[in-house]
């Protein structure tokens, strides 16, 4: 294991958790650090949209659940 990761884990939970949104901040810090790529931006803004034009057209969990589990 990764000594400076083995220090970190050794942290109260709430130490950890502040240790870990300042990690992600710092990923996000540059536009080439960005989780998504554009055309994936693109489509959650697309998706965003639709729901937002048609919030009762989508299904809940549930629904694409059952549909996957009766497959």
């Amino acid at each position: 294991m990764n000594p400076l990761l083995a220090q970190a884990l050794q942290l109260p939970a709430a130490e950890r958790r502040e240790l870990a949104y300042n990690l992600l901040d710092s990923i996000g810090a540059s536009e080439e650090d960005a989780f998504l790529t554009p055309e994936q931006e693109a489509e959650l803004t697309r998706r965003l949209e639709d729901y937002e034009k048609n919030p009762g057209g989508n299904f809940t969990w549930e629904e694409i659940e059952s549909e996957a589990l009766a497959r």
